[in-house]
C-alpha cells in the first residue's frame, strides 16, 4: 500500500511506515500527479480535497490532521465510497493558550484588568468550548453564541448580535461554511463597542478582510488579533499593520496538538481497516523543556497568571517573526507564510507544566487548576 502525505506531518514514518512506503509533498504541491497509485491521502487544511484531485485514483482512505474540514468534499467522499477522518479538538488547547497570550499581550498595552472585562466566544466546539471552560474557570464573564448547539442543547447561549453589542473581546472558534463566511463583515464591525479586541483563531474568511482593513483606516477604536488571513498564504500587509497581533496561522501549532493530529489518524485508520493500535503517542512525545514551576504563596494573582501563560507560550514572538516575513513581492511573501510553518519552532501546551505552591494558596491553587496545570 501507497502513502501520499503532506511533508509537514509529524510522526508519519512511526505511525505509518508499517503500512507501505510513504511520499511526502509540501501540502499545496499536492496534485493528482503526486497521488501515483496511493491509497491513503494524509493532508493539512492547505490541501483541496475533492473531485478534481481525486476521481479516478486509487485513493481509499483520507486523513486531515486537522480539526477543520472545509478543505475536504465530504460529499464527493460519501459518493465515492472513500473512508476519511479529521483529528477534533487535536489542537484545541494551543489554541486556547494562544488566546490567552493574546490577552495578556492586549492588556499590557492598554492597561486593561482582564478580571473585568466581558468575553464573548463565538462558536463552542472542540476549540471555542474549552476556552469558554478556562475562562470560566478564571471566574471571568463569558458569553457564548453557538447556534447549532443552541439548536440541538438550548442552555445558556446568546446572539451574535449579544455579543457584539456587549463584549469587551469577541473570540472567534467557527468552522468555515456557507454560513460562517464573513459572519464578521461591515455591519459587524460598526456593532462592536468602543474599544472591543476581536481576535480570530479559526479561518480567515469568517471576517470580511477588506472590510476591517477599511473599518481600521477608518480610525475604528478597536484593537485585533488575527491568526487567519484570507487568501492564505499571501495576507495583507496593510492589514497586518493595523493589528496589534498578527501571526500565520500558527495558534494551534503547539508540538502536542500536531502530534496528536497525527496520532488521531493512525487512530482512525486502524477503525477503518479493522486493524489492531501498536503504536500510542504516549511512547512518542518528549520531555517538555520546561517540566515545572514554583509559586510562592504571596505571588500577586495577575503576574502568577501571565508567568504561568508566558512560560509556556507567547504569541508576541510569533507577531515579530510574522512581520519580518511580510515583504518582497507576491511570491516572496506566500513562500514567508508557508516557511514560518513549515519551521515553526518547539512550542508545548499548558497543560503539561507542573507548578509547585509554596506555602497556602488556595486563590493561586484555584488559577493553576483553571489554567489546565497539574498541581503538585
Amino acid at each position: 500500500m501507497q502513502i501520499v502525505a503532506d511533508e509537514n506531518i509529524p510522526l508519519l514514518d512511526e505511525f505509518f511506515a508499517a503500512f507501505g512506503p510513504i511520499s511526502r509533498h509540501p501540502g499545496r504541491a499536492i496534485d493528482r500527479a503526486a497521488l501515483g497509485d496511493a491509497e491513503v491521502l494524509l493532508v493539512r487544511s492547505v490541501t483541496r480535497v475533492d473531485r478534481a484531485l481525486l476521481e479516478g485514483s486509487k485513493v481509499r482512505f483520507v486523513g486531515t490532521c486537522t480539526i477543520g474540514t472545509d478543505h475536504l468534499d465530504l460529499d464527493y467522499f460519501a459518493e465515492a465510497g472513500i473512508a476519511w477522518s479529521s483529528a477534533p479538538g487535536c489542537n484545541a488547547r494551543g489554541v486556547v493558550d494562544y488566546v490567552l497570550g493574546c490577552l495578556l499581550a492586549l492588556a499590557e498595552s492598554t492597561g486593561a484588568k482582564l478580571p473585568e472585562l466581558t468575553y464573548g466566544v463565538v462558536g463552542a466546539g472542540q476549540v471555542g468550548g474549552r476556552l469558554v471552560e478556562v475562562l470560566r474557570g478564571l471566574g471571568w464573564d463569558v458569553r457564548v453564541c453557538d447556534p447549532p448547539r443552541q439548536a440541538a442543547e438550548g442552555g445558556d447561549f446568546v446572539e451574535l448580535e449579544s455579543i457584539l453589542h456587549e463584549c469587551d473581546v469577541v473570540s472567534l472558534h467557527t468552522p468555515l461554511d456557507a454560513g460562517t463566511r464573513h459572519l464578521i463583515a461591515a455591519e459587524q464591525l460598526r456593532a462592536l463597542k468602543p474599544g472591543a479586541w476581536l481576535i480570530n483563531a479559526s479561518r480567515g474568511p469568517v471576517v470580511d478582510n477588506a472590510a476591517l482593513k477599511a473599518h481600521l483606516q477608518g480610525g475604528a477604536d478597536l484593537r485585533v488579533a488575527l491568526d487567519v488571513w484570507e487568501g492564505e498564504p499571501l495576507a495583507d500587509p496593510e492589514l497586518a499593520a493595523l493589528c496589534q497581533i498578527a501571526t500565520p496561522h500558527i495558534a494551534g501549532y503547539s508540538l502536542d496538538g500536531k502530534l496528536r493530529g497525527t496520532a488521531q489518524i493512525y487512530q482512525a485508520y486502524c477503525k477503518a481497516m479493522g486493524l489492531e493500535e501498536r503504536v500510542q503517542l504516549s511512547d512518542l512525545l518528549p520531555p517538555p523543556w520546561l517540566a515545572e514551576l514554583g509559586l510562592h504563596e504571596d505571588a500577586d494573582i495577575d503576574w502568577a497568571l501571565a508567568s504561568l501563560c508566558r512560560a509556556v507560550y507567547d504569541p508576541r514572538r510569533d507577531d515579530a517573526d510574522f512581520r519580518r516575513s511580510l515583504v518582497g513581492d507576491v511570491a516572496q511573501r506566500k513562500a514567508a507564510f508557508d516557511a514560518l510553518r513549515k519551521y515553526y519552532p518547539y512550542r508545548r501546551e499548558i497543560d503539561g507544566l507542573q507548578v509547585r505552591l509554596e506555602g497556602d494558596a488556595p486563590h493561586l491553587a484555584a488559577l493553576v487548576g483553571a489554567l489546565g496545570c497539574t498541581l503538585l
